[in-house]
């Protein structure tokens, strides 16, 4: 190889490291602890005010979780709203609707996601809501996550 050779090609790899230097953008945006801090601070002082309000954070880019699937957003509330309407747990519901089962067609509702991780919160024997997980690795998972998160607040559910 000739010195012009090695020359042209020094500057060709030069060039491409810089050109893909360039194609790489950073930027900042909030933590999910900091975006989490924020929505229960607004919450607070909403409640304060007598306000009943919804709070959601996003990303610079509008996204709500950065770091999970798209999906999951809507996923999440949508185990959350089944769970709740159904007053049973995702998971109990996926059992009992499966093809050829009389429940099957509960599926097909719209809203309705039959996926594990939706599990009913509940009181005094009383239907206070429900909680919806969507992103880790399964619904047995996801399932795990939010039953953690309702044993977290347990004592302050019981009335």
């Amino acid at each position: 190889m000739t010195v012009r050779n090695l020359l042209a090609a020094t500057i060709l790899l030069l060039a491409g490291a810089a050109a893909a230097q360039e194609a790489l953008v950073n930027y900042k945006s909030l933590s999910p602890e900091l975006a989490l801090d924020l929505a229960r601070a607004t919450l607070a002082d909403c409640k304060k005010r007598g306000f009943q309000v919804t709070v959601a954070v996003v990303d610079r880019f509008g996204v709500t979780d950065r770091f999970a699937g798209p999906h999951t957003v809507s996923t999440a509330a949508g185990k959350a709203w089944t769970a709740a309407s159904f007053r049973t747990s995702t998971t109990e519901l996926n059992a009992i609707s499966q093809p050829g089962m009389m429940q099957a067609g509960i599926r097909n509702l719209p809203g309705a996601v039959i996926i594990g991780g939706g599990l009913t919160v509940e009181a005094g024997g009383s239907l206070l809501g429900a909680v919806g997980v969507s992103g880790a690795p399964g619904g047995d998972a996801d399932e795990a996550c939010a039953k953690a998160g309702i044993d977290a607040v347990r004592d302050k559910l019981d009335f």
